[in-house]
């Protein structure tokens, strides 16, 4: 693990993995979370390169369509809906010529709504009161073994929070932006709160969904996270985002729960 970097460049549209993003389920494949943060810098890429301004990112969806492995990708960026107040982007990845993840991202005017903001949950413990957990004594892979894990009280099954940093780049030698880099860390939301051992049970999400009512600011991802268990295979896991000036919006991964 000799770079500071989840990927390397290749050229406009494909990326090389480098061990750091090995994930949590098998180390021969990729953690969403820092492949999700990939894509949406991506999105974000194609954003500024188009003419105008004042749009902003308000929810992103990727369904994962497959085995994601730790192997180079390709990701195409397209905008299905164009507009002056409203647009819609879609992201393909794929590996090997097959595509493993799809992404839309609706995009919303920047309007001064400063008057009539309000609402939300209220403010964690900020990171730096806490100390860090040793997340991968649960669960291995370079990912885990990447970020900074600290919980805001103790974590119980289903129920956990905890704040996440790294301080590797998303891609090396590029600035990602901060919406992309707190993104590469929202899918860590499914292994702080188990609610079984992942020795015993499966429970990998095939999709994860973030809604955002403020765009996050700062080095810290915030997880307010419950899980849920249904009694035939299906699986929920909810999280109300933050970053350190409070909530920022919400985040929701359906999972398909298994026996080993």
């Amino acid at each position: 693990m000799s770079t500071g970097s989840y990927y390397e460049r290749i050229d406009d549209h494909r990326y090389k993995p480098t061990a750091h993003a090995s994930g949590a389920w098998s180390t021969d494949e990729v953690h969403f979370s820092p492949f999700g943060g990939l894509v949406t810098h991506a999105i974000e890429r194609h954003l500024a390169d188009r003419p105008g301004e004042g749009l902003l990112l308000s929810r992103i969806s990727f369904d994962i369509l497959g085995r994601i492995a730790l192997d180079e990708v390709e990701i195409r960026v397209e905008t299905v809906r164009p507009g002056r107040t409203i647009e819609l982007v879609e992201a393909v990845a794929s590996i090997a010529g097959r595509p493993v993840v799809r992404a839309r991202a609706w995009c919303l005017a920047a309007v001064d709504t400063t008057a009539v903001a309000g609402g939300g949950d209220d403010r964690l413990a900020h990171p730096d009161t806490l100390a860090s957990w040793a997340m991968a004594d649960l669960w291995p892979g370079g990912y885990i073994r990447s970020v900074d894990v600290r919980p805001v009280g103790t974590p119980r099954p289903g129920r956990a929070t905890a704040w996440i940093s790294t301080t590797l780049d998303l891609v090396a030698g590029e600035k990602a932006g901060p919406l992309a880099s707190f993104i590469a860390l929202v899918d860590t939301a499914n292994g702080i709160a188990v609610r079984e051992q992942p020795t015993a049970w499966m429970f990998p999400n095939v999709d994860l969904t973030v809604h955002l009512h403020r765009l996050p600011e700062g080095g810290w991802t915030g997880l307010d996270t419950t899980v849920v268990f249904g009694p035939a295979g299906q699986g929920l896991t909810s999280t109300v985002l933050h970053d350190v000036h409070g909530p920022v919006g919400r985040a929701e991964q359906i999972l398909t729960v298994r026996p080993l």
